[in-house]
């Protein structure tokens, strides 16, 4: 039973590694939000900017260099930009997302807030995947034995 959920866990490793880094940028987040609001006393605006800011980062380095192991720093300029898209795209969808299924449709804004999560969790891992840190394949040469 364990040599199965290792197996499992091996297979599936890209979206495990996708999901940890996720939640250590959610928690990140989070944690200096609350941190810079209620300990430090900034205005919470503030505290969000800087809390978003940093786990964006965090979160980007994590996604290109651990969880879709892309060491190239040519186009990192290009990738940061790109990634920064999608997380404005999703903030502005979220917010919509939020709106319709809380407002007319009256479903509890944690399950809703869930439901939006989930959503644009599997949106950005396919954005991420095949346009951000695409990989080129590498073809190999057939060596002509002697």
């Amino acid at each position: 039973m364990i040599k199965f959920f290792i197996k499992q866990a091996y297979k599936n490793k890209l979206y495990i590694k996708y999901i940890i880094s996720g939640g250590t940028a959610t928690l990140i987040d989070f944690s200096l939000l609350y941190f810079f609001t209620d300990i430090i006393n900034l205005y919470y605006l503030i505290s969000a900017s800087i809390a978003f800011l940093v786990a964006f980062i965090i979160s980007f380095c994590m996604q290109k260099f651990w969880t879709f192991r892309d060491n190239n720093r040519k186009k990192i300029n290009k990738q940061i930009f790109l990634y920064f898209l999608v997380g404005i795209i999703g903030l502005v969808a979220n917010y919509f997302g939020m709106y319709i299924l809380v407002e007319k449709y009256n479903i509890w804004y944690i399950f809703s807030q869930a439901i939006i999560t989930s959503i644009l969790a599997i949106g950005n891992f396919l954005v991420y995947r095949y346009i951000i840190f695409i990989k080129k394949k590498i073809k190999k040469r057939k060596e002509i034995k002697i």
